[in-house]
């Protein structure tokens, strides 16, 4: 069986929760608001990288849209400091296989951003993996807690710098949804669901689920689970020591199916939920005044970016709540995009090592939708009370996190369209009385993926 390091991301599980809690309330108060950077304002230099005239780079990342554009904009700050011509190569889950075909043909990226801790365990198995250079270990040492350094590890050498976080642990609601049907934000499963009632009845329904990506479907579980079951069953869960069989996953689907057997409390019913990708299930939350598609859209603080592509503001009109307890404490679930460089070549290392600073974590940062464990960002390059909330929980947490479980596991039951948790949940979301058929699957399909 694979070590994909569960033991490495927790210690004090509530401190997360509490701080996330406290951070996201006070977006809403009178706090005093730090003045952000101005928009496209570059920072003087805080790290220094080589001349790499005439060198080109290839970085590959499944980042789309307005992700992408604004990860662009790192690259294109790179490019004017160092000289090189960096070019972006969008990729597909899972990003092994993608990588894999790309390396069998002999043209790998000198660079990858890889969304799974079990990514990143296979491209280090597989050879692909270049340890980091002296001067990106540096920017690690200076600006990363010990949690997000060795879950860039493999067996105790650094391989990856962790250059995006998520706290996937909110639910973003439109606030004149919530206002027109007397609702206010739950701060336990009982009330989301009384609450979901009452806007359902209202007229919108409660809840706007992007189905047809199965990774947001094993964000729902992993919240409940987590808080349902306490983080040693999360643990175990994650490094499959427990079966997909136990009572504790048939106690965390059947509550999800609370939610989900209840097609007026999703938008478009089951059928809309199973074919509604994750922008979508975003932007429909957040356009149609105070009758959208679904009053609340759950994710992580990269729905920022997506709300930003409609003319709700954030803070005003969309707001934010921790997702609820379902247990005797609120979840908190992290996950993240760690750079990996596939060549061993001096602009793949300038590259992690600028990913690994400040002044790259802050161009984006500047964008919205953006949270760096990067400790030496400063919390004004942040763009609203929100967003700059969820940053200094996270980076006041140190350690005090769990990290997303399907990311941790082998892609090829974590991570991959159609196939593994990702299609026996979105099965799920079809038939969600269907719990002991949905276990045997989850289960089945685990036990081929990690071989036990």
């Amino acid at each position: 069986m694979r070590e994909h390091g569960t033991g490495r991301t927790h210690l004090r599980w509530a401190a997360l929760a509490a701080a996330g809690a406290l951070a996201l309330t006070a977006c809403g108060s009178d706090a005093e608001r730090e003045s952000p950077a101005p928009q496209g304002a570059t920072a003087s230099p805080g790290v220094e990288l080589p001349r790499l005239d005439g060198e080109e780079l290839q970085v590959a990342a499944v980042w789309t849209g307005p992700e992408q554009e604004n990860f662009t904009k790192v690259l294109k700050e790179f490019e004017k400091r160092t000289g090189a011509s960096v070019t972006f190569v969008p990729a597909q889950d899972p990003i092994v296989t993608f990588l894999g075909t790309k390396i069998a043909g002999g043209a790998p990226p000198d660079v990858a951003l890889l969304p799974q801790v079990g990514a990143l365990v296979s491209a280090v198995q597989n050879k692909w993996a270049q340890p980091v250079g002296p001067e990106a270990q540096a920017q690690l040492d200076k600006n990363y807690s010990a949690g997000w350094k060795s879950l860039g590890a493999v067996d105790g050498t650094q391989y990856g710098v962790y250059y995006k976080a998520a706290n996937k642990s909110l639910i973003w609601y439109n606030a004149k949804a919530f206002e027109a049907a007397g609702v206010k934000p739950p701060t336990t499963w009982k009330e989301l669901i009384t609450a979901a009632d009452t806007l359902s009845a209202s007229g919108t329904p409660a809840v706007s689920v992007a189905g047809a990506d199965g990774w947001t479907l094993t964000d729902w579980f992993e919240n409940i689970y987590l808080s349902q079951a306490g983080p040693e069953k999360y643990d175990q869960l994650a490094a499959h020591r427990i079966k997909w069989t136990d009572d504790s996953v048939q106690q965390a689907l059947t509550t999800l199916g609370e939610l989900f057997g209840r097609k007026d409390f999703l938008a478009g019913g089951t059928s809309g939920a199973l074919a509604t990708e994750f922008p979508k299930s975003v932007t429909q939350t957040f356009t149609g005044g105070d009758r959208p598609a679904a009053a609340m859209v759950f994710e992580g603080d990269f729905v920022a970016v997506n709300i930003g592509q409609t003319e709700a503001k954030i803070g005003e009109d969309a707001l934010v709540f921790p997702f609820p307890a379902v247990g005797a404490k609120a979840p908190v679930v992290s996950g993240g995009d760690v750079a990996v460089a596939l060549k061993p070549s001096k602009g793949a290392q300038a590259l992690l090592t600028f990913l690994a600073s400040a002044d790259a974590a802050q161009i984006q940062a500047r964008e919205g939708g953006f949270v760096s464990p990067n400790k030496a960002v400063d919390p004004a390059a942040y763009p609203d009370d929100i967003q700059r909330g969820i940053a200094k929980a996270l980076i006041a947490a140190g350690d005090d996190f769990r990290f997303d479980m399907s990311d941790q596991a082998p892609s090829a039951f974590g991570g991959t369209p159609g196939a593994g948790e990702w299609k026996a949940l979105q099965d799920f979301l079809a038939n969600p009385s269907d719990v002991a058929g949905t276990q045997a699957k989850l289960e089945a399909d685990a036990a081929k993926a990690y071989g036990n």
